[in-house]
This record gives structure tokens, C-alpha cells and sequence, in this order.
């Protein structure tokens, strides 16, 4: 099996396409990168920014550069000696336009009777042999339909019209009432549909890759890839979405050939990935987490829980206590359509009435540690969810008993299907909904991250990357990513508050009082990213914040918004561009916070770079990347700039400052080439102490010839008198591949080292060098 030492992340879209990133192979092999990663290229929803509505997984999307763009691309990479990574979609397909995807244009066309019947997991009975879409304004809005070139519309939606089921001068609603398909009011999905879908999102229809002949023909193009020489490896979107992950992993190697896979899982605190889940390990966000936790201060959990419990009115927030109301907001709302399809596949015998099942097994969701179960793997996280629920509410016991047999029966469609739906109310009622109320320090509340481990102290992080090393060395790591709901650098800007916990206070006190928002807790979200994303646009802030306050749905939400209230958010975010006072506040809170969030930065990006595992870097965040949650991180930047600085690097002009985003590119670019041109210095893993007054502020590594140090709470080590006599032993002369300087053998202190920078990679000097 061929696999990456790294690999570099391109959003591929119309404005960005495959022939575009084969012009920047050259650039991407100069900076380091091993493997170019692109996002889903497969046909999708015409104007796709993201490309995981696939709507025709047959053929490369044109849009995207077509089957030419990856031949382009994959020749420009082999030319380079790197590999190709891509992005699939195997859950679910686009359906947003029913006339784009032929597989669901057929379905509603012909029904069951439709080759793609079995494709889509319908539950036809319940709508009468119809398949239910939520597309209307209300039902009233039928009357609204039209007859038009063969086709049944509504405003821009088109759909077809089943043979023989219109004549001319046949009423709309009529020829609607005969079709394979029911348009209905889109506040009915919650309850009435009956398909599956991607989370809440209806517009994404599951696809049963688990049937031979569905992987199959959904599989065909990507075989392809590999049958030609065209890919090397595929990161799978959401696997805890299908019936059966790892029979479709098992599938998946054999149909590529034994080649390189990596999941999107998200791994909870102490939960490993499944021993016989064929793949090299996840996309990186456990990893993620290490390194965010173990550059925040401990001592700020105390006075930031206690600011927390004051913006809620003096109680604390309970997160366990949380999470289980925002899942079963989630499992009595949005995802209660598959709660009530779990209810009906209960068997008959068992004796419960629907309102009853429904409701325990929404309660057994609502207490899972984790997103799903791969039964007989995970059966114990089941039984203690039961466990869990039922002392939750005792009234439900005797339900609850008589569901968990059922529920761990892997022969019944009730237990395969409870699997898929426990990952969709973790992700929507946690991720989506918790994360955005749980506010003490936004660096916590990242995707895969428990956001009640406050911080790591570095012996714990080393015991994790010694277990990381063993365990999943070829495992991806990752700081930012499509999903990440703030950049890395915004997170570790952040982070520093964790040390100035009680300026922070008064800062958000004053700036509550210039820009009043009636929600404690989203006050806090709204500053700390407008701090760690400034500057930037008013567009950017006005729609991060209505995204925020709607995920969170204290104040407002999606469906039932509020507009008192969102008129009071959007003044908030105004007074930053329009109060001078307000954004003098907001500007002292940066200037505060900086240079320790670029110190944090540094730190973060060489650990990730350099720890067991294989780093991806998203695309452009060799320099300062200060997004939040998507779209914002999708936003287009210049390669032609980085490319720039990357040769004034190579030509010897090294940034004089830290704070400059060039010395971002210098430890992205020094480490990468490194771990890909010197693979036999990180063969291993163990840990590189300090000695002297400042020694907790050294996180360092040596990954078997490579030793990584980097600068660990920075305020605090100002605040204290700086490193003044902490050093470090060197075995032998050792030179710091960041500035060309060299160290050693012996005692050396951290000051040296950290006298431009404050990180730095070490590696055994050559004959010769001095």
C-alpha cells in the first residue's frame, strides 16, 4: 500500500477547478507536501461550493474540470513524485434538484418500479406508496402547482410526471395526486418523511451503499481512479451514516485495490476506532484536540466556569445535562421523522405503544457517549445508554428493558437502523446546537473535541502521542479543516484567554454594556470570535453571528426566528464597524491577546507537523487563517502570494518577527519538507523535558532524530520573567532547521533557542556544518 508522509487539502469548485490545481503542484511539492487532497470532485449540485450533494456519482463534475481535470492533475502530481487523495461521499446524494440526479429523478418518475428503487432508503408504506417531499411552503401551496414542458413545477422546482398520469386540460393537483410522489409542506418532514436522509438536511438522500449492486454501480468512476493509476487513496465523508461501515470498508480496499483509506469519524474521549474497520484511521480531529488542549491554561477553568455561571444567572452550565436536552430537542424535532421510523420497525409482540417506544428510544440516543455502535462491537456503550436512560426516567424502565434486547438484535432492521440514527442526534444536538451554547472558551467547542476537558498538561498529551504512535501512525492529523467551526489561528488567539481570564471578564463586561445582547451566553461566543477572527468584514461577523445564535436556538432559530432579537445581534455586530468606542474595545482585547495567539499558532502548527501521524494542512493556512464556521472557511486566497514568500524564504529573507505570517509558512514548509525528505527521523516518539523555573512552559519531542520544541502558554511565560535559565540537554550538535542555527551538545537554554522564533526544529548537524 502506497502511503502519504503529508498531504495538502484543495477545496475544488467551479471558481477552482482540477486544471487549476495541477498548476499548483509545484508550489505544493516546494513547500513539502507528500499528497495533493482534493474535496469531492464527483457531479454535483450545479453551483456546489463543497461538492457533497453529489448528484451523479458516474462521472467527475464538469464544473469541477471533468475527467480531463484529474488526468491533468494526476499527472502533474505523479510528475512530482506526489500522491493524490480524494474526498468521497458514499452516504448520500444531492437531491436539492431532482432533474440533476438521474437516480432520483427516476425514482419519482417510476417509483418502485424504478431500477434506483432500492438505491434510496424508502419507506413506502408510509406514504402510500409515495414518497413524501417537503419542498412546499404549505400544503395549501398545491393549488400553486403548474403543468409545463411534460413536467409537474412549483415556482423553480420541476419534477416528473409518471406515464400515462396527464392528458391535456387535467388539473394540477389532479396529475400531482397520480404521481410516485408527494409534495408537501416543508414543517412536515419532521415528523411525516420517509426517506432517509444526511442528518436533518432534506435535500441529501441516503443512498444503501450496503447492496452489492448499489456500491457497485455508486462506485464505478472511483474504481476507476485506481483501475487507471489516477488516485492513491480516499478519505470516506461520514461512515457512520451506512448500514454497515465496515462491510463497506472491506468492500471498498478490495474494489481499490488494497489501497489507502482514511474515515471522517469523530472519536470520542477514550473511544478507539473499530479493530476490523479496514482503514488507515481518521481525518484528524482527535488530534486536533490534543494539540488545542495542551496550549490552554488550567488555571483559567476556574475563573472562566465562574464568568460562565454569571452570564447564565448564577447556575453553572450542567453540559452533561445539556447535551441530553439538546439531542432530545433534536430527537422530539427536526430528526423526529426517524425517531418514529425506529418506533414502527419495534416488533408488534413486544407489547409497547408507539408513544411510549418512541419515546425511550429517543431517551437511549439522548444518553450515548458516542455517535454510533458497530454491533457486537460497542454493545456495552448500549447496554449502559439503557442503563443511563433508564434512571433518567424511571418511568420508562420497563420499556427500556424490553427495547435493549431488540436494539442489540443485529438480524432486525430496528438495530441497524438505531446504529445510523444515533450518530445523526449526536452530531445535530451536540456539534450543531451544544457547541454553540457551552461558551466558556470557543477553543473547546471543536468538532471531536469534549469540550469539558478543559486542557492537556503535557505528560498526558506525550502519553497520547506514545499511543498514537503505536496504535495509528498512519492516522491523519489535522488543525483546520471544511468543518472546523474556527481556524486554527482563531482558536489559539482564543485560547490566550484562557490566561487573562480576568481581563477578558472586564472586557466583555464593558463591551455587553456599549453593545447590549440579551444572551449572556452567546455574548461571550460573539466577542471571543470577533477577537480571534479580527479584523474582518462586517459581512463576515453579521453572518457568523445570526449562524451562531441560530444553531444555538436559545435566543432564535432556524425555523422560528426572532426578530427583536436578531435586530438586536445584528446592532451588536454593527457597533464594531460603527461605535469608535466599541471597536477601540475590541481592538485593545486583540492587541491583548497577540502576539500570544501567534505564538500559539507557531506552537500548534510544528507539533501537528511533526507528531505521529500524517498532517494535512487546508489550503491556505501556511499563512495567519483567521475563519470561522463554513462558508467562511471556503473563502478564495492567493497562491501566487504564498508562492512569493516561499522563494524570498528559500532566497535567505527570513521574517524578522514571529508575528509576521511569513514565519507561519517557514515552520509549515521547513517541517513539512523534513518529515517528507527525512522519513527516518520520525520513527518514534518520546518526550524532551526541560530543566529550570520556566520548564512547564516547554512542550518538546523527539520523533527518533527530530526534536520539536515549542513555546507553551507564552502570557504567562512573559508574565514571569521569561525562560531565564530553563534548558534543554542535547545529546549532540543539532541545528534548528527554522534558522539555521546551532546548539549543543550539552546544556542549552531555551532563551538561545527561542531568540527569533518561539519554536523551533532541531535536527543532528552533518559533517561540516558548524
Amino acid at each position: 500500500m502506497k502511503t502519504p508522509v503529508s498531504t495538502y487539502r484543495l477545496q475544488i469548485r467551479k471558481g477552482f477547478t482540477l486544471f487549476d490545481a495541477a498548476e499548483t503542484v509545484p508550489y505544493l511539492r516546494s513547500l513539502g507536501v507528500d499528497w495533493v487532497y482534493l474535496s469531492p470532485i464527483l457531479t454535483a449540485e450545479q453551483g456546489s461550493d463543497h461538492g457533497y450533494d453529489v448528484t451523479d456519482p458516474s462521472a467527475i463534475d464538469p464544473e469541477r474540470g471533468g475527467p480531463e481535470g484529474l488526468a491533468a492533475l494526476s499527472k502533474a502530481a505523479r510528475a512530482a513524485g506526489m500522491g493524490v487523495l480524494i474526498d468521497i461521499v458514499p452516504n448520500h446524494v444531492g437531491v436539492a434538484t431532482p432533474v440533476q440526479n438521474p437516480w432520483w429523478w427516476s425514482l419519482l418518475k417510476e417509483g418502485r418500479q424504478s431500477r434506483y428503487a432500492e438505491a434510496f432508503d424508502v419507506e413506502w408504506d408510509l406514504g402510500g406508496g409515495r414518497i413524501r417531499l417537503p419542498v412546499l411552503g404549505s400544503d395549501d401551496d398545491l393549488d400553486k402547482l403548474e403543468i409545463k414542458d411534460g413536467e409537474l413545477r412549483y415556482y423553480d422546482h420541476r419534477f416528473p410526471l409518471a406515464d400515462g398520469t396527464y392528458t391535456e386540460g387535467d388539473a394540477p393537483r389532479d396529475v400531482h395526486a397520480r404521481q410516485h410522489y408527494e409534495l408537501m409542506g416543508w414543517r412536515r418532514a419532521d415528523n411525516e418523511l420517509n426517506y432517509r436522509r444526511f442528518f436533518a438536511v432534506n435535500t441529501l438522500a441516503g443512498v444503501r451503499v450496503e447492496l452489492p449492486a448499489v456500491f457497485d454501480e455508486a462506485h464505478q468512476e472511483v474504481v476507476r481512479w485506481f483501475r487507471e493509476g489516477l488516485a492513491d487513496g480516499l478519505r470516506i465523508d461520514h461512515p457512520d451514516g451506512l448500514a454497515d461501515p465496515e462491510g463497506y470498508l472491506k468492500r471498498l480496499r478490495g474494489a481499490t485495490g488494497g489501497a489507502y483509506l482514511l474515515i471522517e469519524k469523530i472519536l470520542e474521549p477514550g473511544e478507539q476506532l473499530p479493530a476490523s474497520f479496514e482503514c488507515e484511521g481518521t481525518t484528524g480531529y482527535d488530534a486536533l484536540a490534543d494539540v488545542d488542549r495542551v496550549l490552554v491554561d488550567p488555571r483559567g477553568q476556574e475563573p472562566l466556569d465562574r464568568l460562565d455561571a454569571s452570564l447564565r444567572g448564577g447556575e453553572p452550565a450542567d453540559y452533561e445535562d445539556m447535551i441530553r436536552g439538546t439531542k432530545r430537542r433534536i430527537t422530539d424535532g427536526i430528526l423526529h421523522s426517524e425517531i418514529l421510523r425506529l418506533t414502527r420497525l419495534v416488533p408488534g409482540d413486544a407489547g409497547l405503544s408507539a408513544d411510549a417506544a418512541a419515546d425511550a428510544i429517543a431517551e437511549i440516543i439522548a444518553a450515548f457517549p458516542v455517535y454510533r455502535t458497530y454491533l457486537p462491537e460497542g454493545a456495552e456503550v448500549l447496554k449502559e445508554a439503557c442503563e443511563l436512560a433508564a434512571r433518567r426516567r424511571p418511568e420508562l424502565d420497563q420499556t427500556i428493558q424490553v427495547l435493549q434486547p431488540l436494539l442489540l438484535d443485529t438480524e432486525l432492521e430496528l438495530a441497524r437502523r438505531f446504529q445510523q440514527t444515533s450518530g445523526m442526534v449526536m452530531a445535530k444536538g451536540v456539534e450543531d446546537t451544544a457547541f454553540f451554547r457551552f461558551n466558556r472558551l470557543g477553543t473547546l467547542t471543536e468538532v471531536g473535541a469534549d469540550p469539558t476537558e478543559f486542557s492537556v498538561e503535557p505528560d498526558e498529551f506525550h502519553a497520547r502521542m506514545v499511543r498514537r504512535q503505536a496504535e495509528l501512525p498512519l492516522s491523519m492529523t489535522t488543525l483546520s479543516t471544511h468543518d472546523t467551526k474556527r481556524s486554527e489561528d482563531t482558536r489559539a488567539r482564543i485560547s490566550v484567554i484562557s490566561e487573562v481570564a480576568g481581563e477578558w471578564e472586564k472586557a466583555l463586561g464593558r463591551l455587553r454594556e456599549l453593545a447590549p445582547l440579551p444572551d449572556g451566553p452567546l455574548s461571550a461566543l460573539l466577542w471571543q470570535a470577533v477577537a480571534g477572527a479580527w479584523p474582518a468584514s462586517r459581512e463576515r461577523l453579521q453572518y457568523y453571528a445570526m449562524k451562531a445564535a441560530r444553531e444555538a436556538a436559545n435566543s432564535t432559530s432556524w425555523t422560528d426566528p426572532d426578530p427583536a432579537f436578531e435586530e438586536k445581534l445584528t446592532a451588536a455586530v454593527d457597533a464594531v464597524f460603527d461605535n469608535p468606542a466599541v471597536q477601540a474595545e475590541v481592538e485593545a482585547l486583540v492587541e491583548l491577546l497577540e502576539p500570544h495567539g501567534a505564538s500559539n499558532s507557531l506552537a500548534a502548527k510544528l507539533v501537528q507537523l511533526t507528531m505521529p501521524g500524517v498532517p494535512d494542512v487546508y489550503q491556505g493556512t501556511e499563512f495567519w487563517d483567521r475563519s470561522l464556521t463554513d462558508p467562511d472557511n471556503r473563502r478564495p486566497f492567493s497562491f501566487d502570494d504564498r508562492r512569493a514568500a516561499l522563494e524570498q524564504l528559500d532566497a535567505g529573507e527570513l521574517p524578522a518577527s514571529f508575528t509576521d505570517q511569513a514565519a507561519k509558512l517557514l515552520v509549515t514548509s521547513r517541517a513539512l519538507r523534513l518529515r517528507r525528505d527525512r522519513p527516518e527521523l520520525f520513527t518514534g516518539y518520546s518526550p524532551v523535558r526541560a530543566s529550570g523555573p520556566a520548564a512547564g512552559h516547554l512542550l518538546g519531542f523527539d520523533r527518533g532524530g527530530a526534536l520539536t520544541l515549542v513555546t507553551r502558554l507564552p502570557y504567562g511565560l512573559e508574565r514571569s520573567g521569561g525562560w531565564r535559565d530553563t534548558a534543554v540537554e542535547l545529546k549532540t550538535a543539532m541545528k534548528d532547521e527554522l534558522t539555521g542555527t546551532g546548539y549543543g551538545p550539552g546544556t542549552v537554554e531555551i532563551a538561545d533557542i527561542f531568540r527569533t522564533y518561539p519554536v523551533a526544529l532541531l535536527v543532528a548537524q552533518t559533517g561540516g556544518e558548524s
